[in-house]
């Protein structure tokens, strides 16, 4: 393999989070959460974002994601998300298990971003007992096609939402690279996000995410919910100190920067020199381009890790480990297909 452009996931851990852990490592601590490395990062997520909420620490952002709208959407609910979201297409149906039946309704709109009149109809739409009416809102930042939403466009969105009295969630596996093109993560609790799931594995750190509960009536008793879904780690410093390691040293979203920047420098090579058609803009660390199947076969066959996507086109994925020297050699290796 040349490099792995077919996800951010496929990156070890960045030096930060990597000396966080090392130093987490010293001496003894407390177990389940309970240790000084857990609190400190914790109150750094508070701090970021401006505002008191209950953090804890998971596994896997799926269980996030999955845990966090079971405690929006009631069984016989369900939650509104763009189609193409993580929680709709790659989360074999962990929302539903976690929320014991808990329903998913699917939204169009361009390169991930939810469409606002699609939303709308949604919510208008009468109440009827045959099938799940909406519970709670689901949004991607970044989307799952490297689209970011301005502070308002979220805005339009959310507002008719709680208007109905419905929660809110926000994935931010990628909340990083959104926050190192512009996006103010500090608005998030202020537009009336209910829960955030905010990425750590795809920054940088090892296997964790950070879930942030913003409305503390959704948090009763959920200790209780983490353990029971096994999402509560015995040594739970383990998962905070890669998080924390990135937020203090601000490699969170210095890497990020990084990221976006080698995505758009594959951009820019491959519409300045090859005649591939980028299929959607690039405002984070995604690349999305329409190739021929026999091109991106070629291109994995060479060593260039990449897969098609639900849309019919191959991802690119730049991490906070890719190089300019990897990137231009792949814009060469496109080249070189004709």
């Amino acid at each position: 393999m040349r490099y792995d452009f077919g996800s951010d996931n496929t990156a070890g851990m960045a030096p930060e989070a990597m000396d966080a852990v090392m130093r987490a490592n010293e001496g003894f601590a407390r177990a389940y959460g309970a240790d000084d490395v857990t609190a400190r990062a914790a109150d750094l997520i508070r701090e970021r974002l401006e505002a008191e909420a209950e953090v804890r620490f998971v596994f896997s952002g799926t269980a996030a994601n999955a845990i966090a709208l079971s405690m929006l959407a009631r069984p016989y609910e369900a939650v509104m998300a763009h189609q193409a979201a993580h929680v709709c297409t790659d989360e074999t149906g962990a929302p539903g298990f976690f929320g014991q039946g808990v329903g998913l309704i699917g939204l169009p709109g361009g390169s991930g971003k939810v469409d606002e009149a699609a939303l709308k109809a949604i919510l208008a739409e009468p109440v009827v007992g045959h099938r799940q009416p909406p519970g709670a809102l689901s949004l991607t930042q970044a989307t799952e096609y490297g689209a970011v939403y301005t502070v308002d466009e979220m805005r339009r969105l959310i507002e008719p939402v709680k208007a109905r009295g419905l929660g809110v969630h926000l994935d931010g596996a990628r909340l990083a690279n959104a926050v190192a093109a512009g996006f103010d993560m500090n608005e998030i609790p202020r537009l009336g996000v209910d829960i955030l799931v905010l990425g750590g594995a795809k920054a940088g750190a090892l296997c964790a995410e950070a879930l942030v509960v913003f409305d503390k009536a959704l948090a009763h008793r959920l200790d209780n919910r983490l353990k029971q879904a096994g999402q509560t780690a015995s040594k739970a410093r383990f998962l905070a100190a890669p998080i924390l390691g990135l937020l203090e040293s601000g490699a969170w979203e210095g890497h990020a920067a990084h990221a976006n920047l080698m995505a758009q420098r594959l951009a820019d090579g491959i519409a300045e020199r090859t005649r591939y058609v980028l299929a959607h803009p690039v405002q984070a660390n995604t690349v999305f381009v329409r190739m021929p199947p026999e091109h991106h076969a070629r291109l994995n066959e060479a060593g260039w890790a990449c897969y098609r996507f639900d849309d019919g086109s191959v991802r690119f994925v730049c991490s906070w480990a890719v190089t300019e020297a990897a990137v231009d050699d792949l814009v060469a290796a496109m080249v070189s297909l004709g």
